[in-house]
């Protein structure tokens, strides 16, 4: 087991400052920023996220707005579906449920783009719900702290109930346990350089066995040269572009490779990122038919 008075002590005196936790942030800002974290640093989110609440505060804002305002204001974070899968769960949200990001479960599992840790995340850190919230930290604290082992492994579904089971009863105390395990995972108990010095758990299940090493083998993940960065500067040349451009403009962009180049292209259009006009010049999702002015 975890104690969780003293991960609730710590937390009160080590966690983060971070905009989306501040008092009356709504449960749409919040949505906003879950999705901005997935697979990216808090430094880059926290500028575009406080841009993102300024410019669209209420799911009918951003509904508004056409698919490719919504990707140029996506700017580099990355993963650009994301965006648009955040402009359509807007629309949804505008249109059925008045404006507001619901607090069941169930419900936000059936908006566009929403999964279950996303749904739980709201839950717990919009709505106050004793529900448990698994991410890659959380999946690391519990592996070591309570299995004495230094990598969770796969995704498997005991980690919800697993994680449930760790959780007060009491509710306000659930909600900061679920937080203060994320802030564990994230400044403290990293992946490769864990801060056991600094760890508040007076027991930790990998640490009195030794910190046995992991048996995962990591890979390390490039980008230089991917199809990802591939795809990344046609994106650039998109929003950077005040309409449709043609195809020379993409090329020069990624002049390396024109079979990679291709390749990227089309995954961007299959993914709907970008769109092609009727005389074959290309633009972001939505703006094939404007005259978009920057």
């Amino acid at each position: 087991m975890i104690d969780t008075d003293a991960l609730l002590t710590w937390y009160s005196a080590a966690a983060r400052d971070l905009p989306w936790r501040r008092p009356g942030v709504s449960g749409w800002q919040i949505l906003i920023s879950e999705i901005m974290l997935q697979q990216t640093p808090v430094v880059r989110v926290e500028p575009i996220w406080r841009e993102w609440v300024a410019r669209w505060p209420v799911p009918s804002a951003m509904a508004a707005a056409n698919q490719g305002e919504v990707l140029r204001a996506w700017g580099k974070l990355g993963y650009p579906r994301r965006a648009l899968r955040l402009h359509e769960c807007a629309r949804v949200l505008a249109a059925d449920h008045g404006d507001v990001v619901p607090a069941d479960v169930d419900v936000l599992l059936g908006l566009p783009g929403i999964g279950a840790y996303t749904a739980r995340a709201v839950a717990c850190f919009a709505y106050g719900q004793r529900v448990p919230v698994v991410d890659t930290n959380v999946r690391r604290v519990v592996a070591r702290a309570v299995h004495g082992r230094a990598e969770a492994g796969n995704p498997a579904a005991r980690d919800l109930a697993e994680t449930e089971s760790l959780l007060p009863r009491d509710v306000e105390r659930a909600c900061g346990v679920s937080a203060a395990l994320m802030e564990l995972g994230a400044l403290v108990c990293t992946a490769r350089t864990p801060g056991c010095d600094r760890c508040p758990l007076p027991a930790c299940a990998w640490v009195s066995a030794g910190r046995p090493p992991s048996d995962v083998v990591r890979r390390t993940q490039k980008y230089d040269g991917t199809d990802r960065q591939a795809r990344g500067r046609l994106l650039d040349v998109l929003r950077g572009a005040s309409g449709p451009v043609e195809r020379v403009a993409l090329d020069l962009a990624w002049p390396r490779d024109p079979g990679q180049r291709a390749r990227a292209l089309d995954s961007l259009l299959v993914d709907g990122l970008v769109e092609q006009t009727r005389d074959g010049l290309f633009a972001l999702a939505g703006e094939a038919g404007s005259d978009h002015d920057g």
